[in-house]
This record gives structure tokens, C-alpha cells and sequence, in this order.
């Protein structure tokens, strides 16, 4: 079975032929430019043998240029149709794993690898990279295609419109770097809007301390409040009477320690500065 994945109207064609469809709950888009498909494994520069997740491979089409790379594929297909498919086509090769189902919910399961490729589903790319990253399951480098609006997120600095928590996240574990813009035309169907591929390469550091991921999403949840605020209302929710002290002091000793002065907002603060809050909590006899 050969497919011509650079056609629209031939991969309608299979879909046509196979009785298969595309579903929009699953958020699926083939990427039919071939430059931009080779460009994105290029980026991942895996040596030939080392192990790779695929996250929404569909038909298949970068999946075929991974294992000519001689990489170990573990691809993960939510849509039964496809992963049929998958089998199908890639029933020999001894470096092709398929896992079947939500990769929100069958990751976990499976064992790690150095490298992810993803042409992510606009519906779950955010949530599914948090969930990486909140989870310790972090890799040498990915590479992965995202809505345009959720690349600018993932790379935004400190300050600057795009600035959220995910985009704090995503920088606690890994450094960010946009490869380049697709636009619409480069899929099958056709999105409303246009994607960037993104590398993701792991960061040298210390592991976050055990409360800064609750902690940021505390900071960032009621947005228009200060820093001092959201902070008071995040100890005395955490901690309660437990905390021995009355969260308003914890928290302007904690603001002292760190050099605030509680009027900020989290969206001018930087990554060091989230992870310094979370250390100076974790001082306290009442979370030991």
C-alpha cells in the first residue's frame, strides 16, 4: 500500500476508498508540504537507532521518514481507521510500535525515549505538553507543530502579551524556539488558521520544587490581583491552620525574602522569580 502524502486529493481519495474519515473531534490535519515534514524531523537530529514517541502520526507520513532515519518509532494514534492503517503499512518494520488511544491517557503507561515528533492536534496540544512537563516525562528534544497562537505562549518572555503560565512552564523545562510558520495551505483539511513547527530542547537544571506548578497556576488564576494576593489566598488554601502562622505574615515574609513588594502581577514576573517563591514556601517547618 503506497500513499501519495503531498495530495490532497489523493489522500481524500484513500480516506473515500478506506470508508474512513476525518474527525473533528480528533482535531486531525495532514501536513501534505513535504519540505516542511522533512524540515521538522531534520530539527529533531536523532541519530539513526535512538528511540522516538510520534504523537498524531495519521496515515503515516512522518513516520515513514523517521524510520528511514533507522529510529525506533513509537507512534501513538487515537483514530482506529488510522492506526488500521498504520499496521498496515509498517507491519514490518521491526523499529514500529503502535499505541492505540488517547496519548493523553496512554503515556503514561509507556516506557521513555530521548525524542518527540508531534503534528499535535490544535484540541489538545497545550494540555498534553503541560502535562509532559508537570508529570517529570521530559525529553532531549521535541519537535512539534502547534496552532500559531499557542507557539507564541510556549516562547513568550516575561511581560509581553502572550506572556502565561504555560508559557512559564514550558520554560522551566526546556529552552524555546520557533523553526517556522505554516501556513493553512500546508494541510489537509485546510485549518482556519496557521501553525508553527517548535523546538524544544531540555534544560540543565534542578528539578522544580514540588510546589511551584500548583503555585503558578495560583499566581496566574485570578490575573487582574497582585502578586500579594493571589499569594495569600494560595497559602491559606494550601496550608490552612497547618501553617501555624496567618497566611497574610507567610506571605510578606516570603515577599521580603524574595525582593517584591507585593504589588506586581504574575504576568511580569520570570521564571526565576516563580521558582524563588516556591523555594522560600518550602522553607517553612509547616510543609517539611
Amino acid at each position: 500500500m503506497e500513499l501519495n502524502y503531498n495530495s490532497a486529493a489523493t489522500l481524500r481519495a484513500f480516506l473515500e476508498q478506506e470508508g474512513l474519515g476525518m474527525r473533528k473531534k480528533y482535531g486531525q490535519n495532514f501536513l501534505i508540504n513535504p519540505r516542511t515534514r522533512q524540515s521538522l524531523v531534520d530539527a529533531l537530529e536523532a541519530e539513526s537507532g535512538a528511540e522516538v514517541w510520534e504523537i498524531g502520526p495519521g496515515l503515516g507520513a512522518m513516520t515513514v521518514l523517521l524510520l528511514e532515519k533507522g529510529l525506533s518509532v513509537r507512534a501513538f494514534e487515537i483514530d482506529p481507521g488510522f492506526a488500521q492503517v498504520l499496521r498496515s503499512l509498517f507491519v514490518n518494520e521491526k523499529g514500529f510500535y503502535l499505541v492505540e488511544g488517547d496519548a493523553m491517557k496512554t503515556w503514561p503507561s509507556q516506557k521513555e525515549a530521548p525524542y518527540l515528533l508531534g503534528n499535535l492536534p490544535y484540541n489538545i496540544a497545550a494540555a498534553l505538553l503541560a502535562d509532559l512537563i508537570e508529570k517529570g516525562r521530559l525529553f532531549t528534544r521535541m519537535v512539534v507543530t502547534v496552532q500559531r497562537e499557542v507557539a507564541l505562549r510556549m516562547a513568550a518572555p516575561a511581560g509581553s502579551a502572550d506572556y502565561s503560565s504555560f508559557s512559564v512552564l514550558c520554560a522551566s523545562a526546556y529552552t524555546i524556539k520557533p523553526l517556522m510558520l505554516i501556513r493553512s495551505p500546508s494541510f489537509y483539511p485546510r485549518p482556519k488558521v496557521d501553525s508553527m513547527g517548535v523546538l524544544l530542547e531540555k534544560r540543565n537544571a534542578d528539578p522544580c520544587p514540588a510546589l511551584f506548578y500548583p503555585l503558578l497556576r495560583a499566581l496566574f488564576g485570578s490575573r487582574r490581583k497582585t502578586i500579594k494576593n493571589n499569594l495569600t489566598g494560595f497559602i491559606a488554601s494550601r496550608f490552612g491552620k497547618a501553617a501555624g502562622s496567618p497566611a497574610g505574615d507567610i506571605c510578606a515574609g516570603v515577599l521580603s525574602k524574595s525582593g517584591l513588594k507585593g504589588g506586581e502581577r504574575a504576568e511580569n514576573l520570570d521564571l526565576e522569580t516563580f521558582l524563588s517563591l516556591a523555594k522560600l514556601l518550602e522553607e517553612y517547618d509547616y510543609y517539611r
